[in-house]
């Protein structure tokens, strides 16, 4: 018997002693590992008490494996109207060496974008046009919306002006509340990092590891292979994740391209900021089993495969939401609010 009869011998006896008593068969291979849960956050708003509220519900209401092992997707907005900017953004750059198993997405929201352009993180436009030329567009809401005016706001983008600007009008008609500071009610921000609305000093005061974090916020996180449970049974998706939506007027591969490259010349992101134009998904997507999920808008609402998770809105009194794919569970914070921390939404 030479070398290779005695490596097929020995595989053949392998394989012999592996199989079941019966008929000598191979044994059928284990199953597969079920699939790495998805997660995605609503938008935090500076609350960190929610924010850890919602961490500790999440980790309760999953398995430990699929906790420890998921993709956590944070749908942006960071800063603003809670107390806590500093504190928030302390928690996610801790999370990666917290959870190490698990893989994190940090999207950019319209007010981390104002916040990034008024502490110089923001990314220079691609194509090298001067933040100056985004002013054009809107510039004849310059004094109403008080845009900022101080050291360093010539090279600013309009909407790092307008962030650390003061309204002129102090009541807040959609929101049936004050303005804190800004149109963007950044005050509690800069406060948060221990300066007064609207100076300079925030730039200084804000620790690089902070710019670094608001730089490397991405637009658009795209998952492939991601089940997601339905009344018809489980499909696989692509899911697509981005803070508003994706805009119905714009074409589509155009949307994927300011998206992907960060494209800051633009004055103003539809799809970081706009309303009723990025609610639905666009026609081009109808049908493709492509999740679209953002947060923004201020409510709860899902429909098919278009999920909008921001059931807190910035508001004190509402709960920090996620949803866990496949299952499509509800997860929200229950500190501070009447909330209840769990359902599944079951689709009509």
């Amino acid at each position: 018997m030479d070398g290779q009869d005695r490596v097929v011998t020995i595989i053949g006896r392998n394989l012999w002693e592996t199989g079941n008593d019966a008929g000598g068969e191979m044994s059928p291979p284990p199953p597969p590992p079920p699939p790495r849960a998805v997660i995605c956050v609503g938008d935090v708003h500076g609350y960190i008490s929610k924010l850890e509220s919602l961490w500790a519900n999440l980790q309760s209401a999953l398995p430990p494996d699929a906790f420890a092992t998921a993709l956590v997707v944070f749908l942006g907005d960071y800063c603003d109207r809670g107390p806590s900017t500093r504190e928030v953004i302390d928690f996610l750059l801790a999370l990666p060496s917290r959870h190490p198993a698990q893989r994190h997405a940090f999207l950019c929201g319209n007010h981390d974008l104002a916040f990034a352009a008024f502490v110089g993180a923001l990314p220079p436009p691609p194509d090298g046009t001067p933040f100056s030329s985004t002013w054009g567009e809107y510039i004849q809401n310059e004094e109403n919306e008080g845009w900022y005016r101080g050291p360093g706001h010539e090279g600013m983008h309009c909407q790092g002006r307008r962030w650390g600007g003061i309204m002129k009008e102090k009541r807040n008609p959609k929101r049936g509340s004050s303005y804190m500071g800004s149109i963007y009610d950044a005050r509690p921000t800069f406060e948060s990092y221990g300066v007064a609305h609207g100076s300079p000093d925030l730039v200084k005061a804000v620790p690089e590891e902070h710019k670094k974090f608001l730089r490397e916020l991405v637009w658009i996180h795209e998952e492939e292979n991601v089940p997601i449970d339905t009344n018809e049974g489980q499909i696989i998706c692509k899911l697509i994740a981005v803070h508003a939506g994706l805009e119905r007027s714009i074409d589509l591969n155009e949307q994927f391209r300011i998206l992907r490259t960060k494209d800051t010349k633009i004055s103003k992101v539809a799809m970081l900021s706009g309303r009723q134009d990025v609610w639905n998904i666009p026609k081009d997507l109808a049908g493709k089993q492509t999740i679209v999920v953002s947060g923004h808008h201020g409510k709860l609402h899902i429909d098919g495969l278009r999920f909008v998770i921001d059931e807190g809105g910035g508001y004190a009194y509402r709960p920090i939401a996620a949803i866990v794919f496949p299952s499509k569970e509800l997860i929200r914070s229950t500190e501070g609010t009447s909330s209840q921390n769990r359902s599944r939404y079951h689709q009509e």
